[in-house]
């Protein structure tokens, strides 16, 4: 390999092969493609995000309505079946805190997780999470667990 043969990677470079504003002769001077007059034809010319030609954009044509809080807090729901199911396979023995869900998968380290009611829990286990349902929190109790809240 010498410095003569030296070429970029096949598919590295994308050529365009349409030269333009270069005179009259090449037959794409003057107006070099853009047409005559208007915005586009402009040299810094740039579109707004959802610009619909002056047509009132979708964004303003849909109606807006309701109330986003913005304090809200977003749980990551996990339900009693889900973990009896757990239980069962084996995943899970006698503690269920933050750590281990994170590592089950069933919520991310920056979620905040509320244990939910639907099942059934036959399990004595201590379940740590930062909320918990009355019926969740009743039937952890009920079957001799203990429900701590983060």
């Amino acid at each position: 390999m010498e410095l003569h043969n030296l070429q970029p990677a096949k598919g590295a470079v994308k050529s365009n092969s349409k030269r333009v504003g270069r005179g009259e002769g090449t037959g794409k001077g003057g107006t070099s493609t853009r047409g005559h007059k208007g915005a586009k034809s402009r040299s810094g010319y740039s579109r707004k995000i959802g610009f619909e030609g002056g047509q009132m954009p979708l964004q303003r044509r849909v109606p807006k309505f309701g109330f986003t809080n913005i304090n809200r807090k977003e749980y990551q729901g996990i339900n009693l079946d889900v973990i009896q199911n757990l239980v069962e396979e084996g995943r899970i023995s006698d503690v269920l805190d933050f750590e281990t869900i994170i590592d089950l998968g069933l919520a991310r380290k920056n979620e905040l997780v509320k244990i939910l009611g639907r099942g059934e829990l036959k399990t004595k286990l201590k379940v740590s999470a930062h909320k918990f349902t009355a019926s969740a929190k009743q039937a952890i109790e009920a079957a001799g667990g203990e429900a701590v809240t983060l």
